[in-house]
């Protein structure tokens, strides 16, 4: 009755939510069907099992533009020359990047190449080298 909120405590006289304890649990719509149920379940993450999806590490083509002709450029020679930075993922993908690619002639080793960086490099003279994801042998030469 202090404090100014009345003899019901602003709750009302009569009803589910004027009486002590919790008026319903969370979540609880008034028995229309809930939110959470009405949505579908994720199966784990999009990453986990059951999923096909590969993590890469990108090197942009880009990168590869301080090469010299004839050379043959992979992720640990550039990591050499200082045109990138630590990888996250140990497979790397070569994609297009903002710059145009302007080496010539050059071999890229990788285990992914897009369609659009693999005509670029093959557009210039050069040639895409496929790495095998595990053992980092060579897998299929392309000729330019």
């Amino acid at each position: 009755i202090a404090a100014g909120q009345g003899a019901s405590c602003g709750f009302g006289m009569r009803g589910q939510k004027s009486r002590s304890g919790r008026p319903t649990r969370p979540g609880f719509e008034g028995g229309q069907q809930p939110l959470y149920r009405r949505l579908p379940k994720f199966q784990g993450r999009p990453t986990g099992p059951g999923h096909s999806k590969k993590l890469f590490n990108l090197i942009k083509l880009d990168e590869l533009n301080g090469a010299d002709e004839g050379s043959t450029v992979s992720f640990d020679s550039l990591l050499e020359a200082g045109s990138t930075t630590k990888a996250k993922y140990s497979i790397h993908k070569v994609v297009v990047g903002r710059a145009d690619f302007s080496a010539k002639g050059v071999t890229v080793q990788a285990h992914a190449f897009t369609q659009a960086a693999r005509d670029a490099i093959e557009g210039s003279g050069g040639k895409c080298e496929l790495l095998s994801r595990t053992t980092g042998a060579v897998l299929e030469a392309v000729e330019a």
